[in-house]
């Protein structure tokens, strides 16, 4: 009976704890939060740190907060840069997840980089240990990825994951439920932004916040010529006169922009291609690549990949619910998830 009970309150949940997004995953409900991995904090008693706001609504405060209160992202190039901020993320997350109540403590996986450190590993278990989890998975993205992208990762095969996303992007070939060849960058979704930014500055002398540069990306971004190029009104600071202006820009421009950014992932493809042994590297030629993350909806990215590989390159369903949705499905398989998680 009290097991029964147990199971009851104390859902299994997935999260995919990006530098941009933070997923969330409840076994038997699929995926029932999508929100920006933003905390907006303010100084509380003692010199401790209150939590205001998470998510959305923290997010539409970046860039518009007073002195005494900050829209922070407790993640950097994925990994925790704000040990207290980031528990306080995944404790909001958790009570969403269990209709706000506190004395649930359910089974938690969480997906982290390839190749992270002891040190990061570590932080991420505790943080998740001090909002609640009873036990903690940490999964690697390319994994994760790669099932939520429907790979058949069991089989003695090549299985090619770009998995782009905020802060990082994970270049992986996966065989046998394993990472055989794997490339990390610490080039994602964020610093295509920063280019947005430093190239506006630099060609219109205009200052725009990071929120109108992810505008700016996701509705003119490519990374590949699709014709007639697109325009975009886009307001900010006139460095030279210091008051509010508003610019046209057009597609071509930002391509020029993301160009440097969107080379490293290339760059970043092509290198784990080299190390890949030969018999798996058959396979790939077969199956191509497969992309994830939110960084693989940026238009022609997939063209551009297909040009310089020479390789078919494919984006997957629901790019950027991929690795929540693999890390969802580990909660089903738990004897796999104990194979393929980290010690």
């Amino acid at each position: 009976m009290f097991n029964a009970l147990f199971g009851l309150f104390s859902k299994d949940i997935a999260i995919d704890l990006g530098t941009a997004n933070t997923l969330l995953y409840v076994k038997g409900r699929g995926i029932v939060s999508n929100e920006p991995s933003v905390v907006a904090v303010a100084p509380g008693r003692g010199g401790t740190q209150q939590v205001l706001a998470v998510g959305h609504e923290a997010k539409e405060m970046l860039g518009k907060t007073p002195g005494e209160i900050r829209a922070v992202r407790p993640l950097k190039d994925g990994v925790i840069a704000d040990f207290a901020v980031t528990e306080a993320m995944l404790r909001y997350f958790i009570q969403k997840a269990h209709n706000r109540r506190t004395f649930v403590k359910p089974r938690m996986v969480i997906c982290i980089p390839f190749g992270v450190t002891e040190v990061e590993k570590r932080a991420v278990r505790e943080s998740a240990e001090n909002a609640g989890a009873s036990e903690v998975y940490l999964i690697e993205e390319p994994l994760a990825a790669a099932i939520g992208a429907n790979l058949p990762i069991t089989e003695p095969s090549g299985n090619m994951i770009v998995d782009i996303g905020g802060g990082t992007t994970e270049v992986a070939v996966i065989s046998l439920a394993g990472i055989v060849v794997s490339r990390s960058v610490k080039v994602g979704g964020d610093k295509w932004d920063d280019a947005i930014v430093n190239h506006v500055r630099r060609r219109h002398n205009l200052l725009i916040g990071e929120r109108t540069a992810e505008r700016i990306k996701m509705t003119i971004g490519n990374a590949w010529s699709m014709g007639e190029p697109a325009q975009m009104h886009v307001k900010g600071r006139d460095l030279m006169a210091g008051i509010p202006k508003e610019i046209t820009i057009d597609s071509d421009e930002i391509r020029e922009a993301l160009s440097d950014p969107v080379e490293m992932v290339v760059e970043a493809v092509l290198s784990t291609l080299e190390q890949t042994p030969p018999e798996l590297a058959a396979d790939i030629v077969d199956k191509g690549i497969v992309l994830a993350g939110g960084g693989a909806n940026l238009v022609g990215l997939d063209l551009l990949l297909s040009d310089r590989t020479g390789l078919p390159v494919v984006v997957c369903d629901d790019p950027l619910e991929a690795v929540a949705m693999g890390s969802g499905k580990m909660l089903e398989e738990i004897d796999l998830l104990r194979d393929v998680a980290l010690v």
